[in-house]
């Protein structure tokens, strides 16, 4: 696997190393002490499915708040999607800065993303299927979000005009209201 720093501290873009014949491909999409030895959370938990059946799809963007807070390792089993993090942590040198990512199923691409990043991602293909890896299990009391359209972010979606996206994702707050990791999105 090979491991690219992006401009968010602590998230890597994650290029999978396939072993080609004329059977098809061999590759590893996880490897503890690949992630160990770069001093990333390799303690994944959970591992969920997103299935989405339309283009234009758009979900979160999300994190967990504090103690649930979550590191996510997340790349497409099928389809296409622009995947994009943003760093929530006050401390941090990237702090309120986002970074978008193509990950499609022919790519093999995987973002990591350390606790106190939020993530969410637009579909770019109909029965586009997305698959987590995830370090703490899902608090649903402590489930957090902004809003994806915030201009303070300038998030830049690749597919405009009619978006598919959820009315508790629509009423997110905006960054501004919403940088402490203790703001809930559920009350």
């Amino acid at each position: 696997m090979i491991f690219k720093e992006t401009p968010i501290a602590g998230a890597h873009l994650i290029e999978p190393e396939p072993i080609r014949d004329g059977r098809g491909y061999f590759t590893r999409t996880w490897c503890q002490y690949e992630f160990e030895s770069r001093g990333l959370n390799a303690a994944l938990v959970q591992c969920s499915t997103s299935f989405n059946a339309l283009t234009g799809t758009l979900r979160g963007i999300h994190f967990q708040a504090p103690p649930h807070m979550e590191a996510k390792l997340v790349r497409c089993t099928r389809g296409a999607l622009f995947d994009v993090i943003v760093d929530m942590r006050k401390d941090s040198a990237s702090y309120g800065d986002w970074a978008g990512f193509e990950l499609t199923a022919d790519n093999g691409h995987m973002v990591y993303m350390p606790e106190g990043v939020a993530h969410g991602f637009q579909t770019l293909a109909p029965e586009t299927e997305i698959f987590y890896q995830i370090s703490t299990h899902y608090a649903p009391d402590y489930a957090a979000g902004i809003r994806w359209d915030d201009p303070d972010l300038g998030v830049e979606w690749p597919v405009a005009g009619k978006r598919i996206i959820s009315k508790r994702d629509a009423g997110l707050p905006y960054f501004s209201n919403a940088t402490s990791l203790s703001c809930r999105a559920r009350h």
